[in-house]
């Protein structure tokens, strides 16, 4: 009986201890990384149309192009998530073509779906520099621009922030509809794994993998780029082997950069 008392009075580990400690930190490191995202989210730039140097100018590159931009999203959003948009430019093309879903401006009620003409698709989303995704040139991008610009008339008129379909649900629905793009989009993608029509499993968007997903909320991922992904309340928490990285909500890949597939 005294054996047993001692035992019940005993206080934790260290390595319990140990346990408790790490997730007190990564939420620690989760929530400055987050306030820093917010911070950098916050400022209004609907007029910011310089380049940052990634996007060939289309006034003096013939080929045609395909790109795909991931930027943290804007004010509180950014905390979680990155926006994603896609840029066309067809050969010979003077401009690019930027497609991308927004709710919340001009108007809720219309089409969530805005297409510009723009010279510089890689211009700053509200503050915050985007990163190259993926890139598509000369026959190959030819190739894909029409059906690409088809699975945009196909996209539903829908939107909803959380957990989707939204701007990241939209550039994966074209991703997968487009064989010749094998696009892995960021971990910080929110909404990239809400599948429409009510399915509840699909391929991966760069057609290398398999996912499931119970309304964007509840699902995981296997694939050969993106190893293995747990999706939770639309957040990914997963192990990447190429290139090595631990991805984690809010942060993103812990590790080695993203490869950034270039083809064509």
């Amino acid at each position: 009986m005294k054996e047993k008392s001692r035992s019940a009075g005993r206080t934790p580990s260290r390595g319990g201890w140990v346990v408790v400690l790490l997730v007190f930190l990564f939420a620690a490191v989760c929530s400055m990384e987050g306030c820093r995202q917010a911070r950098l989210g916050s400022t209004r730039c609907f007029g910011c149309d310089e380049s940052i140097g990634i996007a060939p100018d289309p006034r003096a590159t013939e080929e045609a192009l395909v790109q795909i931009y991931a930027a943290r999203a804007y004010r509180w959003r950014a905390i979680f998530a990155v926006h994603t948009w896609i840029a066309l430019k067809t050969k010979g093309a003077p401009m690019y073509t930027l497609l991308q879903v927004t709710g919340w401006w001009p108007y809720p009620e219309e089409h969530p779906m805005r297409v510009r003409e723009v010279i510089h698709p890689d211009r700053q989303w509200h503050g915050a520099d985007p990163d190259l995704v993926y890139e598509l040139r000369g026959q190959a991008a030819a190739e894909a621009i029409p059906k690409i610009r088809d699975a945009v008339k196909r996209y539903p008129h829908l939107y909803q922030v959380w957990p989707g379909p939204n701007s990241n649900t939209f550039t994966a629905f074209v991703v997968r509809e487009v064989p010749e793009l094998k696009a892995e989009l960021p971990p910080t993608a929110v909404g990239k794994d809400y599948l429409l029509d009510k399915s509840w499993w699909a391929r991966t968007p760069n057609g290398w993998g398999f996912q499931v997903s119970l309304g964007g909320l509840l699902g995981f991922t296997v694939g050969i780029e993106e190893g293995f992904e747990l999706n939770v309340l639309g957040l990914t928490l997963g192990l990447d082997l190429n290139p090595p990285a631990l991805k984690l909500p809010v942060i993103g890949r812990l590790g080695r950069p993203q490869t950034v597939h270039r083809g064509g």
